[in-house]
């Protein structure tokens, strides 16, 4: 997923942030989100989730689902 997540990130740098956390480092934020596998994806809006995806996916798909939460 590193180059999907890399290629998402440059292209909507300008409408959204993205966050990467080294669950082996961090294990707060894991712990705070319930991470549960490896990779898992959580997009909020003012600190609320809207949704959240576990696990592998092409780009064409990951770029649809972050889409389908951008207005």
């Amino acid at each position: 997923m590193k180059p999907v997540f890399e290629s998402v990130e440059k292209e909507y740098k300008d409408k959204i942030e993205f966050q990467k956390v080294d669950v082996e480092i961090d294990g707060t934020l894991t712990e705070a989100y319930g991470i549960m596998s490896i990779p898992t994806f959580v997009i909020e809006k003012d600190k609320v989730e809207l949704d959240r995806k576990q696990g592998a996916m092409p780009l064409e798909v990951f770029k649809s689902w972050i889409d389908s939460h951008i207005s």
